[in-house]
């Protein structure tokens, strides 16, 4: 069956005046979540006592509490606002984001997961230092994290920028620039306070309800259309204004040689970012042993696959519900879709809706301020353990000034996000999540692989991997059409530097990063440690000697 639609003027005006009339409803929940979630910190923060309740949450997570968290860590502002608007604009292509998401998982649990929880302590340095020399491969470790972690948390605070804005009708620059603020604050109090047992039990909590509040939605869009699927995507292609062509591929990649070239880039650097994503390496630790580690992301799989899944229901339900025109009205990126149809299932201009409404931009709300608090928490795990205590202080720092210092870095790169956020509060969110991903596929994954399953690695080769990765990927989107060079997705509107065609520069810069630091061991004068690369082996298969 076809549901029937308000018009855009009428649809619009009724969301307006029920998200006015029932704004206290919508704080209130906010408040109560924020509250919720300050409890969990509180309690959590208690039993943080040692250096490894703090990176690692005293490695008392099982598998399935583990694959909870990293299913709340990984399912971010990109995942749940950015594919649901993909989707209801680009249909197919739209739906490629969600693949490709998922697929990433398989290498993670291929590659990753086991032979890294086995060989490391806290965070990725202590696998690229463990045949290296210390100081310069843990430093540009940690510079690598701290770069990955911050355009991420850019993504993440731009998002709960344009969802608080858009539901309490905020419209000064002011008003934006507190809510950026409130997240960077809450994001340091969660993780000074919390360490990596609060940010679990958050990232949990929220998982579940995320899960949930998709699952709702998902049934309620079935039910418009008596459970037909076929209807609901032919609904949504009549809608769309591109007929047939909405579910096929080739609406948004395809249709020039550089949009496929485009394609193919993004989609090497979802699939190979994620086991290079800081904040999800270091969750590997959280768990006893590495059978867990692996058991873990096998949980994580499932629960992100079915979140992905609904997907389908949720992009392709704004689409045949609201339409392309009006999403595009309220956020022309389509980050709006989902809080849009929430209100639309509900009833709009209903208590109904209202309450929907604000259940899952709360939802919303809390899935960035637990991706937030996990990638605070990973870039100044790196910095404290990493470059603290390790390199400024040669490894006599104690546990409790290592803690200290991972506070303190926490502030500072909380500051640092501040900053960075208000002025990137009105930028294009997917170009931030591109570029982390990237850089993480380009620095981080090649001198993690490496430095596991190559014994000619050196030094030299690990430095040349992580600089030469990092600074490729940062340049080229620099220069990108990402940036500049397009007055309606661009970066910066007006100006045009734009050298390099592409949107993501995976296609240039992960083959890079890997070429680098085979050349750069090849180059070197160093002998590798063939004893050291022998226990290495040995740790990272067995678990023998593994923390």
């Amino acid at each position: 069956m076809s549901a029937a639609h308000p018009s855009p003027a009428v649809l619009d005006l009724a969301v307006a005046s029920s998200t006015a009339e029932h704004r206290p409803l919508i704080i209130t929940l906010f408040a109560v979540f924020v509250a919720a979630t300050l409890g969990i910190t509180v309690w959590a923060g208690r039993q943080t006592r040692s250096a490894s309740d703090f990176y690692a949450g005293g490695r008392q997570f099982t598998a399935f509490q583990n694959g909870l968290a990293v299913s709340g860590d990984y399912m971010s502002a990109a995942s749940f606002l950015g594919i649901a608007g993909a989707i209801a604009l680009f249909g197919y292509d739209g739906f490629l984001y969600s693949i490709g998401f998922l697929v990433a998982w398989l290498v993670a649990l291929l590659l990753v997961a086991e032979p890294l929880r086995n060989s490391g302590r806290y965070t990725m340095g202590d696998v690229l230092a463990y045949r290296m020399r210390q100081r310069p491969v843990r430093t540009a470790a940690g510079v690598s994290t701290i770069v990955v972690s911050i355009f991420y948390l850019l993504a993440q605070m731009a998002g709960a920028g344009v969802l608080v804005a858009l539901l309490l009708g905020i419209t000064s620059d002011a008003g934006k620039i507190l809510i950026v603020a409130l997240v960077g604050v809450l994001m340091i109090v969660y993780v000074t306070i919390g360490g990596m047992k609060g940010t679990t039990w958050v990232q949990m909590v929220k998982a579940v309800l995320l899960i949930a509040g998709a699952l709702l939605m998902t049934f309620l869009v079935l039910l418009k259309f008596d459970f037909n699927v076929s209807d609901l995507l032919g609904t949504a292609a009549a809608k769309s204004g591109h007929g047939a062509a909405f579910l096929e591929p080739g609406l948004k990649y395809g249709a020039t040689g550089t949009s496929k070239l485009d394609f193919l880039s993004l989609g090497i650097a979802l699939v190979l970012g994620t086991a290079g994503l800081p904040h999800i390496l270091i969750r590997f630790y959280t768990v006893p042993t590495a059978k867990a580690a692996r058991k873990s992301v096998n949980w994580a799989i499932g629960i992100i696959g079915a979140f992905y899944l609904m997907t389908i229901a949720l992009g392709f339900g704004a689409a045949a519900l609201i339409g392309p025109a009006e999403i595009k009205a309220k956020n022309p990126a389509g980050n709006a879709a989902a809080p849009q149809l929430a209100e639309y299932l509900g009833g709009v201009g209903s208590t109904g809706g209202a309450v929907l409404l604000a259940v899952i931009s709360a939802v919303a709300f809390a899935t960035i301020l637990a991706v937030v608090a996990g990638l605070t928490l990973a870039s100044s795990s790196s910095f404290a353990h990493d470059i603290y205590a390790n390199v400024i202080r040669k490894g006599k720092a104690t546990e409790k000034e290592e803690m200290r210092a991972a506070r303190w870095a926490t502030v500072l790169i909380g500051a640092v996000a501040i900053v960075l956020g208000v002025f990137a509060r009105d930028l294009n969110v997917a170009g931030l999540v591109a570029l982390a991903f990237a850089v993480a596929a380009s620095a981080n994954l090649p001198t993690i692989l490496y430095s596991l399953f190559w014994k000619r690695f050196t030094t030299r080769g690990a430095l040349w991997s992580i600089y030469g990765g990092l600074a490729t990927s940062v340049i080229l989107v620099l220069f990108s059409p990402v940036v500049s060079g397009n007055e309606k997705t661009s970066m910066f509107k007006g100006v045009d530097f734009a050298w390099f065609p592409l949107e993501n520069p995976g296609l240039i810069s992960i083959p890079l990063g890997f070429l680098l630091g085979w050349i750069g061991s090849l180059l070197s004068k160093e002998e590798p440690d063939k004893g050291k690369y022998a226990e290495l082996e040995v740790k990272s298969l067995t678990g023998v000697g593994a923390h």
